[in-house]
């Protein structure tokens, strides 16, 4: 009976630690699983001036923070878990606080792995992502009123966004119209929108401009 107590005994261990090394080997594999996919998180944040293209980012930022400290104005932010952007890597969100466009670009000049270029020439020069009017059915301009909020408040005046003539349901308007060629993605038109959503909100400049057709050119069927 003693020795059949000890045999249960035995096995029930043998039991508890296998279950004990296949809970560890599980947790570790979802937990590299779960890294893994943090640090290849399609990216839909907007990243600080001079950033490298995101895979090129991705494998050189080592998310010290230096960037976000350097901000003068709290626009930096680090991405933690659950967000879109891979975990621990810098990003802003235009709406709550733009991009302020320093002229020595202090984010980039504090990065120490070279993921923001600190030899960006002018912040001018930076492309954190692009203006883009999305809002057709709520932007003022659209309801027949003359609103030029966009136009004002974009640091490149008169280049990144101008008020061009259209159309609209048969009415005659003037349309907020990006410019690629020089807007930064600052987000500063996003922040002062006056609708509810903003109607102009900036994208990664991928988006923002569409990109190639998923159909080659040509390609029948």
């Amino acid at each position: 009976m003693a020795s059949e107590k000890r045999k249960v005994n035995r096995r029930t261990a043998i039991q508890e630690v296998a279950r004990g090394v296949g809970a560890v080997a599980l947790g570790g594999f979802t937990l590299a699983a779960l890294v893994k996919g943090a640090s290849r998180a399609d990216a839909r944040a907007l990243r600080p001036p001079g950033a490298l293209p995101e895979d090129d980012f991705l494998a050189t930022c080592v998310r010290c923070g230096l960037c976000v400290q350097a901000c003068p104005y709290g626009t930096l932010s680090l991405a933690e878990w659950g967000q879109e952007a891979a975990v621990g890597t810098p990003y802003y969100t235009p709406r709550q606080t733009p991009c302020y466009m320093c002229r020595d670009v202090p984010c980039a000049r504090a990065c120490p792995t070279g993921a923001l270029d600190r030899d960006i020439p002018s912040i001018t020069d930076a492309r954190m992502g692009l203006a883009v009017l999305v809002g057709h059915e709520d932007c003022l301009n659209y309801k027949g009123m003359n609103c030029s909020i966009c136009v004002r408040v974009c640091p490149i005046r008169g280049k990144a966004i101008t008020l061009e003539p259209g159309e609209w349901k048969g009415r005659k308007i003037k349309i907020p119209t990006v410019h690629s060629e020089y807007c930064t993605g600052c987000g500063t038109c996003e922040k002062h929108c006056v609708t509810g959503h903003a109607s102009i909100r900036v994208l990664p400049r991928d988006l923002g401009k569409g990109g190639a057709g998923r159909n080659p050119a040509g390609r029948k069927g």
